[in-house]
Protein backbone atom coordinates (compact mmCIF):
# COMPACT_ATOMS: atom_id res chain seq x y z
CA UNK A 1 0.00 0.00 0.00
CA UNK A 2 1.37 3.48 -0.86
CA UNK A 3 -0.50 5.09 2.24
CA UNK A 4 0.27 3.33 5.78
CA UNK A 5 -2.34 5.14 7.68
CA UNK A 6 -4.93 3.98 4.77
CA UNK A 7 -3.96 0.37 5.62
CA UNK A 8 -4.21 1.48 9.56
CA UNK A 9 -7.58 2.77 9.42
CA UNK A 10 -9.14 0.11 7.46
CA UNK A 11 -7.76 -2.37 9.78
CA UNK A 12 -9.16 -0.39 12.40
CA UNK A 13 -12.65 -0.36 10.91
CA UNK A 14 -12.51 -3.76 10.28
CA UNK A 15 -11.90 -4.75 13.95
CA UNK A 16 -14.52 -2.39 14.84
CA UNK A 17 -16.91 -4.24 12.79
CA UNK A 18 -16.20 -7.61 14.16
CA UNK A 19 -16.42 -6.50 17.87
CA UNK A 20 -19.48 -4.91 17.14
CA UNK A 21 -21.04 -7.92 15.68
CA UNK A 22 -19.71 -10.02 18.79
CA UNK A 23 -22.19 -8.54 21.00
CA UNK A 24 -26.15 -9.53 20.11
CA UNK A 25 -28.87 -7.55 20.36
CA UNK A 26 -30.86 -6.95 23.68
CA UNK A 27 -33.35 -10.01 24.28
CA UNK A 28 -36.03 -7.22 25.20
CA UNK A 29 -37.66 -4.17 23.32
CA UNK A 30 -38.96 -1.49 25.02
CA UNK A 31 -42.72 -0.47 25.64
CA UNK A 32 -45.15 2.23 26.36
CA UNK A 33 -48.23 1.53 28.84
CA UNK A 34 -50.45 3.30 30.68
CA UNK A 35 -47.06 3.62 33.93
CA UNK A 36 -44.57 4.73 31.51
CA UNK A 37 -41.75 2.84 29.38
CA UNK A 38 -41.42 -0.95 30.23
CA UNK A 39 -39.44 -3.72 28.77
CA UNK A 40 -41.29 -6.19 26.42
CA UNK A 41 -40.68 -9.42 24.97
CA UNK A 42 -40.35 -9.73 20.99
CA UNK A 43 -43.65 -9.95 20.50
CA UNK A 44 -44.10 -6.44 22.44
CA UNK A 45 -45.67 -8.36 26.06
CA UNK A 46 -44.62 -6.57 28.69
CA UNK A 47 -41.63 -8.30 30.96
CA UNK A 48 -42.08 -8.49 34.86
CA UNK A 49 -39.86 -8.66 37.87
CA UNK A 50 -40.16 -10.78 41.02
CA UNK A 51 -39.23 -9.73 44.77
CA UNK A 52 -38.58 -13.40 45.97
CA UNK A 53 -35.84 -13.27 43.26
CA UNK A 54 -32.40 -12.64 44.90
CA UNK A 55 -29.90 -11.81 42.08
CA UNK A 56 -29.48 -14.06 39.67
CA UNK A 57 -31.54 -17.11 40.46
CA UNK A 58 -35.19 -17.62 40.27
CA UNK A 59 -37.85 -18.26 42.93
CA UNK A 60 -40.64 -18.89 40.98
CA UNK A 61 -40.78 -22.35 39.27
CA UNK A 62 -43.62 -25.30 39.01
CA UNK A 63 -46.99 -23.37 38.99
CA UNK A 64 -45.59 -20.03 39.00
CA UNK A 65 -43.47 -20.76 35.78
CA UNK A 66 -46.78 -21.25 34.45
CA UNK A 67 -48.62 -18.41 35.01
CA UNK A 68 -45.35 -16.47 34.97
CA UNK A 69 -43.56 -17.92 31.73
CA UNK A 70 -39.88 -16.99 31.58
CA UNK A 71 -37.84 -14.82 28.79
CA UNK A 72 -36.04 -17.83 27.73
CA UNK A 73 -32.90 -17.98 26.37
CA UNK A 74 -31.38 -19.58 23.98
CA UNK A 75 -27.69 -21.52 24.45
CA UNK A 76 -26.46 -19.57 21.07
CA UNK A 77 -27.11 -16.03 23.39
CA UNK A 78 -24.66 -13.73 24.88
CA UNK A 79 -24.87 -11.63 27.84
CA UNK A 80 -24.50 -8.17 27.33
CA UNK A 81 -25.41 -4.30 28.27
CA UNK A 82 -27.12 -5.13 31.57
CA UNK A 83 -28.66 -8.42 30.52
CA UNK A 84 -27.41 -11.80 31.81
CA UNK A 85 -28.20 -15.08 31.69
CA UNK A 86 -29.25 -17.66 34.35
CA UNK A 87 -29.51 -21.33 34.98
CA UNK A 88 -33.06 -22.41 36.44
CA UNK A 89 -33.58 -25.45 39.24
CA UNK A 90 -34.63 -27.04 35.41
CA UNK A 91 -31.62 -26.66 34.31
CA UNK A 92 -32.86 -24.32 31.22
CA UNK A 93 -31.80 -20.72 30.85
CA UNK A 94 -33.67 -17.61 31.36
CA UNK A 95 -32.69 -14.16 30.31
CA UNK A 96 -32.34 -11.50 34.01
CA UNK A 97 -31.87 -7.73 33.30
CA UNK A 98 -29.59 -5.78 36.04
CA UNK A 99 -29.87 -9.31 38.41
CA UNK A 100 -33.33 -9.37 37.87
CA UNK A 101 -34.93 -12.52 35.77
CA UNK A 102 -37.44 -11.64 33.27
CA UNK A 103 -41.19 -12.83 33.25
CA UNK A 104 -44.39 -12.48 31.09
CA UNK A 105 -47.85 -12.78 32.90
CA UNK A 106 -50.02 -15.03 31.28
CA UNK A 107 -53.24 -13.20 32.21
CA UNK A 108 -52.31 -10.44 29.62
CA UNK A 109 -53.66 -10.63 26.52
CA UNK A 110 -52.14 -7.97 24.40
CA UNK A 111 -48.77 -5.87 24.00
CA UNK A 112 -49.37 -2.74 26.32
CA UNK A 113 -51.17 -4.75 29.22
CA UNK A 114 -49.78 -4.74 32.62
CA UNK A 115 -52.38 -7.05 34.45
CA UNK A 116 -49.50 -8.75 36.34
CA UNK A 117 -48.33 -4.92 37.69
CA UNK A 118 -48.56 -5.27 41.71
CA UNK A 119 -49.86 -8.96 41.73
CA UNK A 120 -49.40 -11.48 44.94
CA UNK A 121 -48.85 -8.04 47.30
CA UNK A 122 -46.90 -6.25 45.20
CA UNK A 123 -44.36 -8.63 44.39
CA UNK A 124 -44.65 -8.25 40.98
CA UNK A 125 -43.16 -5.24 39.01
CA UNK A 126 -43.47 -4.05 35.53
CA UNK A 127 -38.98 -4.03 34.39
CA UNK A 128 -38.48 -0.71 33.25
CA UNK A 129 -35.42 0.54 31.35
Amino acid sequence: MKNPSIGFALATAISLAAMSAAFAAPPTKTGTTTKGAVLTDAKGMTLYTFDKDTDGKSACNGPCATNWPVLKAEASDKAGEGYTIITRDDGSKQWAYKGKPLYTFAKDQKPGDITGDGFLNGAWHLAQP
